[in-house]
């Protein structure tokens, strides 16, 4: 009976961390959706996926139990959590140093379903060219 209870108990605890994990990557999904720019897009993607699969690490962790498999996830949770936020850091600083910049203001998120408003530039008025003379040949 014992035996049992903690197997329910390191199941409920695997779930809650596995549960967790993908809700906190579906909120960075939908955070690279919704927001406006690339900056704030980065920042959605960069933590939430961070932690989200860490949590997601975590919970396989504990469902695996003391065993080699555990400590080769423990490996992986770490190593992602060095590169991740440091490839994060390196792709907004190169997009920084390429001049992005980010949308400053007023922001309203789009409505699902709805087509947001397409600003077409006029096109530049062009100057004709002149035609190009063509000399007769004499006879």
């Amino acid at each position: 009976m014992n035996a049992e209870l903690l197997q329910w108990i390191q199941f409920s605890v695997s779930a809650i961390f596995l549960v967790g994990g993908v809700f906190f990557v579906i909120a960075g999904a939908v955070g690279v959706l919704r927001l406006p720019d690339f900056y704030t897009r980065m920042h959605a993607a960069g933590m939430t996926d961070t932690l989200g699969a860490e949590m997601i690490l975590l919970g396989l962790i504990v469902q695996a139990g003391l065993s080699q498999t555990s400590l080769k996830l423990t490996l992986i949770a770490f190593l992602l959590f060095l590169t991740s936020p440091t490839a994060t850091h390196a792709v907004v600083g190169a997009a920084h140093h390429a001049k992005l910049k980010p949308k400053l203001g007023k922001y309203r998120a789009p409505v699902p379903g709805e087509v947001p408003p397409v600003k077409i530039a006029p096109k530049p008025k062009l100057k004709a060219k002149p035609k190009a003379r063509t000399k007769k040949k004499a006879k």
